[in-house]
């Protein structure tokens, strides 16, 4: 076994809920699998006695076999947090497939399952993944699946899996797990834990703000250890894995003293950070609630932060953290709503506006031809056409107003696009961001090479602090030089176009960009599927280009 070593080392900071009382689809494996059960198809989880895990390694099994466990029926009319502590080990080296563990539900209703995280990265320690389950009257099951990666060793184990009930970014820092949060370790200022026996600090720090007693446990930051001011000591939270908006509460208390800075910042899956409370007044010397209008529409991480400005700083200290979806003192604001910031302009031009000088952009239907294809949408439908003949002029520029978008949150912009007839491709179309006084502009993509005649995907992330609008610009330069420009199936939607975090595709689901996904066929004749790019090498055989993006394709 692969994992002896280290789980003696991590063991006692792993002392998690034993197997009394654990609610359906938990269990700490430490006499039994609970009621979970190998799945007999597939390679048997085998219970480790001695260590209290279960595993599967390349001992016993090939490289790209499977083990499989099935939970029992779980039913969450509450939201709740699924938390698994699991370790990935493999040989020295990046093989080409790793070892990957999925966890999947399974709803009585539905005869797929359904992906709700994966991991692939080895570790020489115990990890946590912290998973949203929203709640629902619906039961389900879920199935853990481990697929041994390509190398001389690799092992999956898995030391607990617990669902509670609540969101995953709440704890009272009671349990050694910490709730999943950790902190960003920092050579000169972190955050430890308090309370309890420990007494590690030079300060004379406070009680706990859960049991109000010196044997409960919060999070502090002290200044004593700093030698680099300047410097910030990070304690970050599960990543959300569902949408939820509301109210973020939590307790704070600080040492008086001038010289610290405590901050809260959001954090998305490309990296890129939001503060959404500073400290003003410290308030008094006791436990001090904060609420936080707090909203992750897409995967986000909860960061807090500590900096310390000189040698007065004191202590910061955190418990109690908790979440509502009940804004914060009954603030209302109006959500973002994908649907009316998108078209496909079958109807109308939906929230889309455009100049009132000239024509611009026209809604039209065109009769599919071996010259001309259809709209993007269904082929036979209509999209917008801008530049026409009749009624462009040198030097004309269309533009094309989306509906407004609030500040501060990240958009993916997703459309498609087919030019005609230009020359020179450059600012053939273009898109700009406008603020709401169209005071400042901003150019976020223009094309640049394009095959013509051939709808094609455009994909752009764009975030800005201040409300917003989306113009689709195209250019008529000279009477000699003046195509088509159309346009279709314009999507707005949060979140990143390409997360870095972003699950596998589900089950059914392939645009046949990077390999097959999980479609298999049966070479029993010559005539097969074969992934290409481009057109087909013999006439009438094939489209010129791929749905995606114009370029690739499946045939």
């Amino acid at each position: 076994m692969l994992l002896g070593g280290v789980l003696l080392a991590v063991q006692a900071a792993l002392q998690l809920a034993g197997a009394l009382d654990l609610p359906a689809g938990s269990c700490a494996f430490e006499e039994s699998t609970c009621d979970f059960d190998s799945v007999f198809e597939f390679l048997p989880w085998i219970l480790n006695e001695e260590g209290h895990y279960i595993y599967v390694d390349t001992s016993f099994a090939k490289q790209g076999e499977k083990a499989v466990l099935l939970s029992s029926d779980v039913q969450t009319e509450e939201w709740s947090c699924l938390r698994l502590v699991y370790q990935i080990t493999t040989s020295s080296g990046s093989p080409s497939e790793p070892s990957r563990l999925n966890l999947y539900v399974r709803f009585d209703d539905e005869s797929f399952d359904r992906l709700l995280w994966s991991a692939k990265e080895p570790s020489d320690s115990w990890l946590i993944a912290s998973l949203d389950l929203q709640n629902s009257s619906k039961k389900f099951k879920i199935l853990i699946e481990g697929v041994l990666g390509h190398g001389n060793t690799a092992s999956i184990a898995l030391f607990e899996i617990k669902i509670t009930t609540g969101y995953c970014i709440e704890c009272d820092f009671e349990e050694n797990h910490l709730c999943g949060f950790v902190n960003r370790w920092n050579p000169n200022v972190n955050w430890f834990v308090g309370g309890g026996n420990m007494r590690n600090s030079h300060s004379i720090l406070p009680q706990d703000h859960t049991f109000r007693s010196e044997l409960g446990h919060y999070m502090y930051v002290d200044s004593v250890y700093v030698t680099h001011y300047q410097e910030v000591a990070q304690l970050i939270s599960p990543v959300t894995t569902a949408p939820m908006s509301g109210c973020l509460l939590f307790y704070y208390q600080l040492q008086q003293g001038n010289d610290s800075i405590f901050s809260v910042y959001t954090r998305d899956a490309a990296g890129l950070y939001e503060e959404i409370w500073k400290m003003g007044n410290p308030g008094n010397a006791d436990w001090n609630l904060a609420e936080v209008e707090f909203s992750a529409p897409y995967p986000m991480e909860v960061i807090f932060e500590v900096a310390f400005n000189g040698p007065k700083g004191g202590y910061v200290a955190l418990d109690d953290i908790s979440f509502s979806p009940v804004p914060c003192q009954n603030q209302t604001e109006r959500p973002f709503s994908a649907v009316e910031a998108s078209c496909n302009f079958e109807e109308d031009l939906c929230n889309f506006y455009q100049d009132k000088e000239g024509p611009g952009w026209t809604r039209v239907k065109v009769k599919p031809n071996m010259h001309r294809a259809g709209d993007h949408t269904s082929g036979l439908g209509y999209f917008l056409m801008a530049n026409t003949k009749f009624t462009s002029q040198p030097g004309y520029i269309g533009r094309l107003y989306g509906p407004s978008l609030p500040g501060n949150w990240q958009y993916c912009l997703r459309f498609y696009y087919a030019i005609y007839g230009f020359l020179k491709m450059s600012d053939t179309l273009a898109v700009y961001i406008f603020e709401e006084n169209h005071m400042v502009q901003d150019k976020i993509w223009s094309v640049l090479e394009s095959p013509r005649g051939v709808w094609m995907q455009a994909e752009i992330t764009f975030k800005k602090p201040m409300p917003t609008k989306v113009v689709f610009m195209s250019l008529c330069k000279s009477f000699w030089d003046c195509g088509l420009v159309a346009l279709d199936d314009i999507t707005i939607e949060l979140g990143s176009c390409s997360s870095p975090e972003k699950l596998p595709t589900p089950p059914g689901e392939c645009t046949f960009e990077q390999d097959e996904c999980a479609f298999t066929q049966e070479r029993r004749n010559r005539s097969s599927w074969h992934r290409r790019r481009g057109e087909t090498p013999t006439s009438y055989t094939g489209p010129k280009g791929d749905h995606t993006t114009g370029e690739h394709q499946e045939g």
